[in-house]
């Protein structure tokens, strides 16, 4: 429930959209003048609540009634700049912007694919069901104990597993052009990462049965994933003075565990990747995680985390009692919004900018993945509701 006069303000915007054939009340104009200053520093002297539920190549089928293809969208260049163009002709009129790229990036200035974490260890990534997922790499303790075995030899000369063949020849040339190989600056969270590589079950009961080896799993995890990083600073140029700062993870399966376990597990990973690469106090610590994991905040709240994306259960109050330096990127239902359901999104804003106002360092996101089926008149909703509900002037 929502306070009567935050019911009047919804119901009086709904009105005002229908009385509009199905389109929000929006200076688009200024609008986008004013999201251009708040998107850069949500804490700072902002004119309104920025916004970050802005829609991506996700929701290209249900705008424009074609099938949902996601393979060939990524691999068919062509096929995709049609659609991007079409959709982005109704987002100019409807929202005021070009949302999509309509170029194809050019080939011959990307760098060679390297392997990853989940190829040292030995994690197939496999087309399923419209996404990717890794397969399990490990099913019993001793399958795990072996696995590590692996691993850990990798690791004593990663470079040279993780780079291909033609790597140097093709840096050299990059390089020559201006072009810096990708840096490692984000990954899929312990949690999710283990239970992808072990299991879901296998490493609850790990942890619990199994201290000694779950440690091992979790100390091979972090220093597989700084050597990766390390060689891929090396790569690209830098120093470890000269490094750029800043590291993100996605981690929905954080929510699996208890706040021992995941003290136990997963918690020494992000402090010790975050103070190698997010030492200084205005260096990004991220954390995605579109899950139920409150009961971990406070934990999270030891982290100095500067930004995150959690759970629509996950209350911005209670995200900000813990996390008073983190901008919120939430924490809108992602399927109030595909669901188009304009009254909840509104109400669902309402409650978050009274939540947050006083402190700001809210931007207006859904709390997880934007997905097929949100519409572009739903976007316009939320600027609309934005601008006529979350100024700060």
């Amino acid at each position: 429930m929502i306070p009567p006069a935050d019911e009047k303000k919804v119901q009086s915007l709904i009105a005002e959209m229908r009385a509009n054939d199905g389109f929000a009340p929006v200076d688009l104009e200024q609008f986008w003048a004013d999201q251009e200053v708040a998107i850069k520093g949500p804490f700072g002297d902002i004119p309104q609540v920025p916004l970050g539920a802005i829609l991506t190549s996700e929701c290209v089928y249900h705008e424009l009634g074609v099938q949902e293809d996601f393979w060939r969208y990524q691999h068919d260049g062509a096929w995709r700049i049609e659609l991007n163009t079409a959709y982005n002709d109704k987002a100019e009129r409807i929202v005021g912007r070009r949302l999509l790229s309509e170029e194809e990036s050019d080939p011959s200035l990307a760098y060679p694919e390297t392997r990853q974490l989940h190829d040292v260890f030995e994690a197939r990534n496999q087309w399923r069901g419209e996404s990717w997922w890794l397969m399990q790499s490990a099913n019993t303790p001793n399958e795990l104990a072996a696995l590590l075995d692996r691993v850990e030899d990798r690791v004593t000369n990663l470079r040279k597993f993780l780079l291909p063949e033609n790597w140097e020849e093709e840096k050299a040339r990059l390089m020559a052009l201006g072009v810096k190989p990708p840096l490692y600056r984000g990954q899929r969270g312990p949690v999710t990462f283990a239970t992808s590589v072990y299991g879901v079950e296998n490493l609850l009961f790990l942890i619990v049965d199994q201290p000694h080896l779950a440690a091992r799993f979790r100390d091979t995890m972090l220093k597989t994933m700084l050597e990766i990083a390390r060689i891929k600073d090396e790569e690209a140029g830098y120093a470890r003075e000269t490094a750029p700062h800043g590291f993100g993870f996605a981690d929905d399966n954080c929510c699996l565990l208890n706040p021992e376990m995941y003290e136990f597990f997963a918690y020494p990973i992000l402090a010790c990747v975050f103070e190698r690469y997010s030492p200084d106090p205005g260096d990004s610590r991220y954390q995605h995680s579109d899950s139920a994991m409150g009961h971990l905040l406070p934990l999270f709240g030891t982290l100095n985390m500067t930004g995150v994306n959690f759970g629509p259960t996950v209350r911005a109050r209670e995200i900000r009692e813990y996390l008073p330096n983190a901008a919120i990127y939430g924490t809108l239902a992602p399927f109030t919004y595909s669901r188009n359901e304009h009254e909840n999104i509104l109400r669902e804003f309402l409650r978050d900018y009274n939540e947050t106002k006083e402190a700001r360092g809210l931007v207006f996101a859904t709390a997880g993945s934007i997905n097929n089926g949100t519409r572009l008149t739903s976007m316009r909703f939320v600027m609309a509701a934005i601008q006529r509900h979350g100024r700060y002037e």
